[in-house]
């Protein structure tokens, strides 16, 4: 990878290998599709000849497909790198703190995975004591739950605490009210640029011709909404209203060198599940509460690949469009320290988080502000840091 001129701080995670991409805005302008390069946005706008960058999101150049996207992250680096560009290029570079980030793509739908053997574990310990914890179906298949596409919403976007029913295990009937048991779930989202038709099914050998990009994503769960409601047909409300996900989209070209061997499976999958053995990713995730560490959950400890996930949404027929969202559900590892959500770090409530400033939390108070980060290998020993995802828990309505 050719050294860039543009000035790029030490172990910033943003260096030429990266290239994330967003959805961006100055003062008196309209958004448009730049690439972070350091602390700089480059306007791709400006410098690229093709009107699909002026547009405010990424869907029409993930629509290009996948040529399209390796010639322009080439000519990006070209231009980053060779400085007979730079005279004409420095006037399209713009810092960071001074833009207005937003939502990088237009959801189409949002499928939310359960991929962590870990996390289904713990939870089936927490949830269901007396009876095996994972459900009979989990090692056979990718299992998920289709979300809301419309309360998706860029990091930084306050999260109003959600109203619902709860019922208490004791109380006869429910109540309504604010969610008094509101966590967090620190996940990885992935969006699909290249779609699909009806009818055809994308194996995981052919995943890549689709899968634009990865991000950061939490998936805000009330979870007393979510207990009442789930059965018989899952999350729904306690789920829906809000996800939060990072405004900087790593392409997966960026992540070649986080590739690693997935886990084993036993049982073996069905067909249509195997292939693309280099399916997993090395992402190192951190978890912070109010600027604490909480957590640091490890991707690659998850179960099922984005390849098989893709596999399994499309296997019935269904169609991929671009800005197809899914996510992996919440990352966790085997020890407390790596899990990925207050339902398990705080065992649901009966052994609290204590803070350094001497708080404690079960779930998530007003005011607390959850921010996600992670790094991946890069070329030569270097690292990528993904695009954070934060969000404030703000008081209901």
């Amino acid at each position: 990878m050719n050294e860039p001129w543009v000035p790029v701080p030490p172990n910033s995670g943003f260096g030429i290998a990266h290239l994330p991409y967003g959805v961006f805005a100055t003062r008196g302008t309209p958004s448009r599709v730049g690439v972070r390069i350091g602390d700089l946005v480059l306007d791709l706008a400006a410098v690229l000849d093709d009107p699909v960058f002026s547009e405010p999101s990424l869907n029409g150049f993930m629509a290009q497909g996948r040529e399209s996207w390796r010639a322009t992250r080439a000519r990006v680096v070209e231009l980053l790198s060779d400085e007979r560009h730079r005279p004409w290029v420095e006037e399209a570079l713009y810092p960071v703190s001074g833009v207005a980030l937003r939502m990088p793509f237009v959801v189409a739908d949002y499928v939310d995975f359960y991929a962590s053997e870990h996390h289904a574990t713990n939870l089936g310990r927490i949830l269901r004591p007396d009876t095996e914890p994972l459900p009979p179906n989990w090692k056979h298949f990718p299992v998920g739950y289709h979300g809301r596409a419309g309360t998706v919403v860029v990091s930084g976007t306050p999260i109003l605490r959600p109203q619902g029913q709860r019922r208490a295990p004791n109380d006869a009937l429910p109540t309504f009210g604010s969610s008094t048991r509101l966590d967090l779930e620190a996940e990885v989202g992935f969006v699909v640029g290249c779609g699909s038709p009806i009818g055809e099914r994308v194996s995981p050998e052919r995943a890549e011709e689709h899968l634009f990009g990865a991000f950061l994503l939490n998936d805000w769960s009330a979870r007393d909404i979510q207990a009442w409601e789930y059965v018989p047909l899952g999350p729904f409300l306690g789920k829906s209203f809000a996800t939060t996900v990072s405004a900087w989209v790593t392409p997966m070209e960026a992540l070649t060198s986080a590739r690693i061997p997935g886990p084993e499976q036993d049982p073996a999958p069905v067909d249509y599940l195997t292939g693309a053995q280099n399916g997993g990713l090395d992402l190192r995730l951190s978890v912070t509460l109010n600027g604490e560490e909480i957590a640091r959950p490890p991707y690659r400890q998850m179960y099922w690949s984005p390849a098989q996930m893709l596999a399994h949404m499309t296997i019935n027929g269904a169609s991929l469009r671009p800005g197809d969202l899914f996510a992996s559900g919440t990352v966790s590892g085997p020890e407390r320290g790596e899990w990925g959500s207050l339902m398990e770090l705080a065992w649901n409530g009966t052994r609290p988080l204590t803070l350094r400033d001497g708080s404690t939390r079960s779930f998530l108070d007003d005011g607390d502000v959850v921010t996600l980060t992670a790094t991946a290998p890069g070329p030569n020993g270097s690292h990528i840091a993904l695009g954070e995802a934060t969000g404030q828990i703000i008081p209901a309505s």
